[in-house]
């Protein structure tokens, strides 16, 4: 599996550390009636959506804002420039065309953060930039470029175990292994789609275990009952998941009640 790699990483797995991060900044409506910030106790870390997908200068403001209340690592969440479906549908574009629009957000991103008095400390991509980046190393190294383009002292997260945390590395960059807490996994280790009804775990406890059998075995179970590896250093939780905020306290207090440590991720 991919990950950190070297001393640190196994220094890392040693004291059972681990981050929790959540995309946030894509509903409106979930910052304005407090059920984005009520997320934030449980999480060390936020992915914040910049203008692709979702998210404007209001709402990457806010967010920022709410994350510093609660001294979480901020980081950008760049995604396809398709509101219409939320980064969600796969799109046939160059990779000049990735690298520019993935550079744009994230330097909007961080021109609002600075402004707050932060800096951003990973790059999470979208969606379906996400999915297709796991297999696809073109669409892997534009992302790295638009990243780049803006800054490489930036972690930049991918899906625990695949290809495209190499080529994130290759480019120069500092990555972490993602695995997912709310998503269900096919046995061989990539996610279930969306167009499943069972693709997302909605049940706080059950979150909860696949969280901590991540981290406390390396291992998780697919949706067919076998055991899939996953080696990762951070966990997702979807902010617009239905119940959210119970899952994410569900997992975090799982996590912490068998002695994991939830730290956000450094370079």
């Amino acid at each position: 599996m991919d990950g950190l790699g070297g001393a640190d990483f196994r220094m890392r797995r040693a004291h059972r550390n681990v981050d929790l991060n959540c995309d946030m900044g894509e509903l409106p409506e979930a910052i304005a009636d407090g059920t984005q910030e009520s997320l934030m106790p449980s999480l060390t870390s936020v992915n914040v959506a910049c203008g692709g997908h979702a998210g404007d200068v209001e709402t990457m403001k806010a967010t920022i804002e709410q994350a510093l209340r609660w001294k979480l690592a901020i980081g950008g969440h760049p995604g396809y420039p398709d509101r219409a479906n939320f980064g969600r549908l796969e799109l046939n574009l160059a990779a000049e065309a990735i690298a520019s629009f993935v550079f744009e957000q994230v330097r909007t991103l961080s021109e609002i953060a600075a402004a707050c008095g932060v800096r951003l400390a990973h790059v999470k991509p979208h969606g379906a930039l996400y999915n297709q980046a796991v297999g696809n190393r073109e669409i892997a190294k534009a992302i790295a470029e638009g990243v780049a383009r803006w800054s490489r002292d930036v972690v930049l997260v991918g899906l625990a175990g695949s290809p495209m945390l190499t080529v994130f590395r290759e480019a120069g960059f500092v990555v972490a292994a993602e695995a997912f807490a709310d998503r269900r996994y096919e046995p061989d280790g990539s996610l279930r789609s969306r167009k499943f009804e069972d693709a997302l775990l909605r049940e706080p406890a059950e979150a909860g275990r696949q969280a901590l059998s991540i981290v406390d075995r390396g291992a998780l179970i697919a949706r067919d009952g076998t055991e899939v590896a996953v080696d990762a250093q951070t966990l997702c939780i979807h902010g617009d998941t239905p119940g959210a905020p119970e899952i994410a306290a569900t997992v975090a207090t799982t996590l912490r009640q068998a002695g994991v440590t939830l730290c956000a991720l450094s370079r």
